[in-house]
């Protein structure tokens, strides 16, 4: 069995973790077909939104420990350092919007890289937990990056520490992620979300992700002269002079992504 379902259908890539009888833990297997699906949704100009997601009950419950521990398998410091972070690079420098859609319990690497991601939807049952602390370990894929910064460094800390389960609810009401939906909704919620984004000018939202990441490492004079300079790119897109001319039509826009 595959442990990657992949699909582009309706300018819509979703990127599926299949190993659902190991709440879709992490093997090297897995981490570089994630690599690859993210490689292929960078280049195509059929992709206009990505959604990461898990099958089954879980999103993704991190790393596989079997794998961690085979004295015949990969190295802790290989596991992050070629597993992960190009995982978390690729998905903070592809100029698409991202979608992580949680469906269940987030562990470890697994709540991370759903926290890289540009929008997190969950449903309400849905987990996060920073369970490093409990085998001993650190927070990884860029989880001492984003989580303070969403958070705050006090409740990031707490969570990283205790490594307790934050619901859905909880997460949403600290700002950790976008929104929770009731189960039941989930999956048409985040169909017809994704829907409208890949709809919208992607080139655009692709220039106002660099805009925001860059936002983290810039001074007030750098991030007002990164914005004149995209804007200036977003005002030469087709897609500017098609939203522009619909709003003096008054009609509605069909961008193209472009």
């Amino acid at each position: 069995m595959a442990v990657l379902k992949f699909t582009i259908e309706n300018n819509i890539a979703t990127i599926s973790f299949n190993r659902p009888d190991k709440f879709n833990s992490f093997t090297q297997e897995l981490a570089f077909d994630v690599q690859k699906a993210l490689d292929e949704c960078e280049s195509s100009k059929d992709v206009r939104c990505i959604i990461l997601k898990g099958e089954g009950k879980a999103f993704c419950a991190g790393q596989d420990l079997a794998e961690a521990t085979d004295p015949q398998g990969p190295p802790l410091q290989s596991i992050v350092g070629k597993h992960y972070n190009p995982i978390i690079e690729r998905i903070r420098k592809i100029e698409k919007p991202i979608i992580a859609a949680v469906n269940g319990v987030a562990a470890g690497a697994g709540a991370n890289i759903a926290l890289a991601c540009d929008i997190v939807i969950a449903t309400q049952s849905a987990k996060f937990i920073q369970a490093f602390s409990a085998i001993g370990l650190i927070p990884d894929s860029g989880g001492t990056f984003f989580l303070p910064r969403l958070i705050g460094a006090q409740k990031a800390l707490a969570l990283m520490m205790t490594g307790d389960r934050i619901t859905a609810q909880e997460a949403e009401q600290m700002n950790m992620i976008y929104k929770a939906v009731e189960d039941e909704n989930f999956e048409t919620f985040v169909a017809e979300f994704a829907a409208k984004i890949a709809k919208m000018p992607t080139k655009g939202l692709g220039l106002t992700k660099i805009a925001v990441n860059a936002s983290f490492t810039n001074n007030l004079s750098q991030q007002l002269a990164l914005e004149e300079e995209l804007q200036t790119i977003a005002g030469s897109t087709y897609d500017f002079k098609e939203g522009t001319q619909a709003f003096l039509e008054k009609r509605k826009p069909t961008f193209k992504g472009e």
